[in-house]
């Protein structure tokens, strides 16, 4: 069913009463927390699906968890038939999860039929479930020991919450408490999102939405044919490393084609490197988000995150590879480093064709921060999980900016006085990284610093990138300086690869300087 010219103001209507739903969702997750993760650096993300599971609205939040988020509700659909009052819980990467910590929470709403009309769903960071290490970011081998692994499983049925189940994943990690606060969270925030579909298809008839919901989805994939067809026609290619994998790999290498053929392209990664020992393997589902946020930003105005956007594309993820792994590959880093890394060949490929709309590398890394011990101040064991922002990469029409996070991530920082409120650590400098963006016409955007003490012994893992090689500039713009972390014990400083895990004790210090952004343009 397709819109009709003059449907377009009540279908723009439509797409914002749509629109706020995840996003007041969004609010009480985040209202409702625990864990300074999701209350603070908001890393979750909510969105709503029609009755075959497409993506219909999403909110602001986190592009890694929105464009995998399609592929965990499908198995959610298919693994475990969702009844009325019922909601799924599952994290496994290998059914549609990113990667251990992300618990994706899913329920149909039933409006009178015998199967769903639509379905709601949250993602969120978990601080820690369980693991080889504190926070459940671990260099492992393979997934086994990166925690807590759930397939589609009910953690609600009929309305109540099972609670051997959430026994089960409570007795797996190192702060039970936290993680029941957040996995109510989201519940509530899905509660809300049900309730809203129901103010909504009552007061327009859910026959009006599902014929606005078609023309919604129908009008994103125009929107996406037309935007390719203002992309010359062509094959672009580029490739980029990572700089290992973790556990003594070297080098991981993503390639891309990019095939512009009028209204629809082909986006193919064969000649990317194998699956690897060390946790940098990506699933295709993490693939697919970051193809679909970066053919997003090429739509030069504000159209409708549905699954339309993805209709005109087609992903070559060869099984086996770095961009598609199988079980068991350990994918902690996944989703936050390798994805930045596919996003980086994305649009290295597309400057080839469109110089002019595409920036240079921003900093590439998430720079990964997880750490745990025990708390001597409260008598209890803690896990705490950070990205740090980095710089931006320029373009032609701008400088980047610095110190802000980009691409795959949209999270916040941890403010330093929940910080230090919640956790036995100080902040001892948190500031610009001056002078790491890369020089050019337009500079690039300048990384951070943040420096930690320790009060108290504990296992720090770090999962980061760019140590080896720089964030590249285009059209002459130089590369952004290359991130660092330093270890301090005394007097002693010691720099340490940019995935590690360092033993501290109380006193010690840890400094996390992260990369800046590539220049656009000679000087």
């Amino acid at each position: 069913m397709k819109a009709k010219p003059s449907d377009s103001i009540e279908l723009e209507f439509f797409r914002q009463m749509l629109t706020s739903i995840p996003e007041e969702m969004g609010a009480v997750l985040r209202k409702t927390a625990f864990s300074p993760n999701i209350k603070e650096r908001r890393d979750y993300s909510c969105a709503l699906y029609d009755g075959r599971g497409e993506t219909l609205a999403m909110g602001d939040h986190m592009p890694v968890h929105l464009g995998a988020m399609p592929a965990s509700v499908a198995h959610a659909i298919s693994g475990a038939p969702l009844g009325p009052g019922d909601v799924v819980v599952l994290n496994d990467p290998f059914r549609g999860g990113t990667h251990l910590p992300d618990i994706t929470a899913v329920s149909g709403v039933y409006l009178g039929r015998e199967r769903p009309a639509f379905y709601v769903a949250t993602r969120a960071h978990h601080s820690d479930v369980g693991g080889m290490s504190p926070g459940s970011m671990p260099l492992a081998r393979e997934i086994y020991q990166e925690g807590l692994r759930l397939p589609p499983v009910r953690l609600v049925r009929g309305g109540q919450v099972d609670d051997e189940m959430l026994s089960l994943i409570l007795a797996n990690v190192r702060t039970p408490e936290e993680r029941e606060g957040d996995l109510r969270a989201q519940l509530a925030a899905m509660a809300r999102g049900e309730a809203r579909l129901r103010e909504l298809t009552g007061r327009y008839g859910l026959e009006r939405v599902e014929r606005l919901a078609v023309a919604l989805t129908d009008y994103s994939e125009r929107m996406m044919r037309a935007a390719l067809g203002s992309v010359p026609r062509g094959r672009y290619e580029f490739d980029d490393v990572l700089d290992d994998d973790g556990v003594g790999g070297g080098e991981v290498q993503i390639r891309v084609a990019v095939t512009i053929e009028g209204d629809w392209a082909e986006i193919d990664f064969t000649g990317s490197s194998g699956q690897r020992e060390g946790p940098v393997n990506a699933n295709l589902a993490v693939a697919t988000s970051a193809v679909f946020y970066v053919f997003r930003c090429l739509l030069r105005e504000e159209v409708p995150a549905t699954g339309g956007l993805l209709r005109p594309l087609r992903i070559i993820a060869p099984e086996g590879s770095v961009v598609n792994a199988r079980p068991p590959a350990a994918m902690a880093a996944g989703n936050v480093e390798t994805s930045q890394r596919i996003t980086d060949v994305l649009l290295g490929a597309l400057a080839q064709a469109i110089p002019e709309r595409i920036p240079a590398a921003s900093s590439g890394t998430m720079s990964n921060v997880s750490l745990g011990g025990w708390d001597e101040r409260r008598g209890r064991r803690f896990a705490w999980y950070e990205t740090i922002a980095g710089g931006m990469g320029a373009s032609a029409a701008h400088a980047g900016q610095s110190a802000v996070h980009t691409h795959m991530t949209n999270s916040w920082n941890t403010p330093v006085e929940a910080f230090e409120h919640d956790y036995p650590l100080r902040v001892r400098q948190y500031r610009v990284r001056r002078g790491s963006g890369g020089e050019g016409r337009h500079a690039g955007g300048d990384g951070l610093v943040r420096e930690f003490e320790f009060l108290a012994g504990a296992e720090v893992t770090l999962l980061a990138d760019r140590r080896l090689t720089a964030p590249f500039g285009l059209e002459g713009g130089g590369a952004g300086r290359r991130g660092r972390a330093i270890h301090t014990r005394g007097g002693e400083r010691r720099e340490v690869p940019g995935k590690c895990t360092v033993r501290v004790e109380a006193g010690d210090g840890l400094v996390i300087e992260t990369p800046g952004g590539g220049g656009f343009g000679l000087k």
